[in-house]
């Protein structure tokens, strides 16, 4: 079954040329474009993809608006797109339940992998994102403990999903993470469901944007 894809941006030119390259792979299907953010909502409901490639900054509706009603009205992996690393959204874009992150100057194969990694139900970011993405809550951690305002959201978890969030907080796998731990892949996905959904959380960026928030996880940790 392909994947199925609606690509959204304002420029015509950078939506032909994702599409192109979507449309040359057997196993993805570009359902719709979309020029603006209202249209990208609306494509999504009319033709249930499996993933939406979605412009971070779109007339008559942003991106972040956008994802934010796509993701709370459907099952749809959102992968934002912008033109720099540094874009002021990347951290409210996740939040409001962008699976991914990518450059639009992203190589040919790198966007391909993207698409199929996210509907695959994984998230992924581009490294200078994730750079960014870190020292952002590292600073709002630093904030929040100058208030003492440092809740620990992690009581919930048993000590084995607690493990199994710090590892993917390092960007390992599930088939890393289940030969680190001696269990199977099925019970690392069971761990992982686990860890979503008691901290009410969408997907794994949203958990290692969370394992960073409460100090499971550091920059620089091995």
């Amino acid at each position: 079954m392909s994947i199925r894809v609606v690509v959204a941006d304002d420029q015509e030119l950078v939506r032909s040329g994702f599409t192109m390259i979507l449309e040359a792979q057997q196993d993805i299907e570009v359902v719709a474009e979309a020029g603006d953010g209202a249209e990208a909502v609306a494509a999504v409901q009319r033709h249930r993809p499996d993933v939406l490639l979605l412009d971070i900054r779109m007339p008559v509706m942003d991106g972040l608006e956008a994802a934010r009603r796509v993701c709370a009205q459907s099952s749809c992996k959102v992968v934002m797109l912008t033109t720099f690393d540094l874009d002021e959204y990347v951290y409210d874009a996740l939040y409001a339940g962008a699976s991914g992150f990518l450059l639009k100057d992203v190589r040919r194969d790198d966007l391909v992998h993207a698409v199929r990694v996210v509907a695959g139900g994984d998230s992924l970011l581009a490294p200078t994102v994730t750079r960014r993405l870190v020292a952002d809550i590292v600073r709002r951690r630093r904030e929040e403990a100058a208030t003492g305002a440092t809740p620990d959201r992690l009581d919930v978890l048993t000590a084995r999903e607690v493990e199994t969030l710090r590892m993917l907080a390092r960007g390992l796998s599930n088939a890393e993470i289940a030969t680190t731990l001696f269990v199977s892949e099925h019970t690392v996905k069971t761990h992982v469901s686990n860890v979503l959904s008691k901290l009410g959380l969408r997907d794994r960026v949203q958990a290692v944007i969370c394992a960073y928030e409460t100090g499971l996880v550091t920059p620089g940790t091995p």
